[in-house]
């Protein structure tokens, strides 16, 4: 599922990112990484917040669809 229909507070497991390669070393360089986990801790105004790893991110709502985790 994408991320940004994920649910609230659960532990998740990336699976696949589908952006361009730009975007991918970007969000790698925060720590999103394919079979990392990632937490949804908020979702508002179009942004999805996340726990990743012991940091917060704001993602936009474009970038959140293209994470998809299980």
């Amino acid at each position: 599922m994408p991320l940004v229909v994920a649910p609230i507070g659960r532990q998740l497991r990336i699976v696949k990112i589908m952006t361009d390669d730009k975007t991918k070393k970007h969000l790698e360089n925060l720590g999103i990484t394919i079979s990392s986990t990632i937490s949804v801790i908020s979702q508002s105004g179009g942004s999805t917040i996340c726990m990743v790893k012991d940091g917060r991110l704001a993602l936009d709502k474009y970038i959140a669809t293209k994470i998809l985790v299980a």
